[in-house]
């Protein structure tokens, strides 16, 4: 499990920087929630309640970063790396169901237009855009995986939306417009839906032990068969991943002669770490028929 080392370093810091994340986003949500039900505007009840379910989207990619870093044990032999992606998955679909609130209520809006108080809620407004700016630059100084960029997502997504209540309170004040309030809150529909659509996509694709973004198992196997003398065929490839970050690939090789096995698994495995980033591999090396392929 030495090759973990390198990728798990970052692990302490994801925990800090999320944890601070969670505690600011939850402090400011419960004020924000109060301001919005108070000026009746759409757009700060609407990021009242993504930043509720981002305080949760934060407080799972956390725990999450916090019990990946526990190694591997006799029921998880892999380790719990995949908690992350498991709190990405959830992050994603608390996000689409927010997307999808947002959208009923600001359609309703769209046809009954509500009046909303909109200096309260600008100043509001740009203390929330302070404070997701604060929590999204924490996250993006954190690690580039799935866990934290969904995380940071959210926060953006809550940024968004402060942007949005900001130019609805100013529309309103100064001109009286009251469409300005639900028709940002559509804009905030389509920006999170992209993002929602990708973090659930990513997610899905690791669950469901799908290859890797940038591994071409034919091009791997293609390499192999030509670079290395000694290995006269690779099959029964396979790879995937404990997270976006962590790929893993399992092959069979056949082997010319007995004496080459020792070289042809340590070419094997250097090339899949120097020319495909794979730095666990298994691989079954074969003198003859491949007896799985008796079954």
């Amino acid at each position: 499990m030495g090759h973990d080392h390198d990728h798990d370093h970052h692990l302490p810091t994801d925990v800090k920087l999320l944890g601070r994340a969670f505690f600011l986003i939850t402090g400011f949500m419960i004020i924000e929630l109060i301001a919005g039900i108070w000026t009746n505007a759409l757009v700060l009840i609407a990021d009242a309640g993504h930043m509720f379910l981002d305080a949760t989207a934060l407080g799972l990619s956390w725990w999450a970063a916090r019990i990946s870093a526990r190694g591997f044990d006799q029921k998880l032999s892999y380790g719990y790396h995949r908690f992350q992606v498991l709190a990405a998955f959830i992050n994603g679909l608390t996000l689409m169901a927010l997307v999808i609130w947002i959208a009923l209520e600001a359609l309703s809006r769209v046809a009954t237009p509500e009046p909303i108080i909109p200096l309260p809620a600008l100043g509001v407004a740009v203390v929330g855009f302070i404070i997701n700016i604060v929590a999204f630059k924490w996250l993006h100084g954190a690690s580039d995986t799935a866990n934290v960029r969904s995380a940071a997502l959210h926060v953006l997504g809550d940024l968004l939306g402060s942007v949005a209540a900001i130019l609805a309170a100013l529309v309103v004040y100064f001109f009286g417009w009251l469409y300005a309030d639900p028709i940002l809150a559509l804009l905030i529909v389509i920006i999170l839906s992209r993002g929602a659509y990708r973090v659930l996509k990513e997610s899905t694709h690791i669950l469901l032990e799908g290859v890797p973004s940038g591994v071409d198992l034919a091009e791997i196997k293609r390499v192999l068969c030509v670079t290395l003398p000694h290995v006269l065929e690779v099959h029964h490839l396979h790879a995937w991943a404990l997270t976006a970050e962590k790929p893993l690939l399992t092959l069979h090789a056949l082997v010319g002669a007995e004496e080459h096995v020792e070289e042809a698994i340590t070419d094997i495995k250097r090339i899949l770490n120097t020319s495909f980033g794979i730095d666990h591999s298994t691989i079954q090396i074969e003198l003859g028929p491949c007896p799985d392929d008796h079954h």
